[in-house]
């Protein structure tokens, strides 16, 4: 019996297949799975849709986020980074 599913080659650098494999079992699936998502998901637009309901909320509750954060670092004593700053 044969598999639908075909096999390619790619060639990533070792950081970026390191870094691939580490998400993907981050997420409880195989490098492979993973790879199969993540195109799926760029593909479908489901990431876009995504990325643009999460600026969404930055947008609308934004300050809100700010100041909540800002509150935790004087809680804790930390510091973090104002969004879009570089760290």
């Amino acid at each position: 019996m044969s598999s639908a599913k075909k096999q390619t080659q790619v060639r990533i650098e070792p950081g970026v297949l390191a870094a691939g494999k580490d998400a993907a079992a981050a997420r409880g699936l195989d490098f492979n799975r993973y790879i199969e998502r993540l195109i799926a998901e760029d593909t479908s637009g489901a990431r876009a849709a995504g990325m643009a309901a999460a600026q969404r909320l930055i947008d609308t509750h934004g300050a809100f986020l700010d100041d909540l954060e800002a509150g935790m670092d004087a809680q804790y004593g930390t510091a973090t980074s104002p969004r879009g700053a570089a760290a």
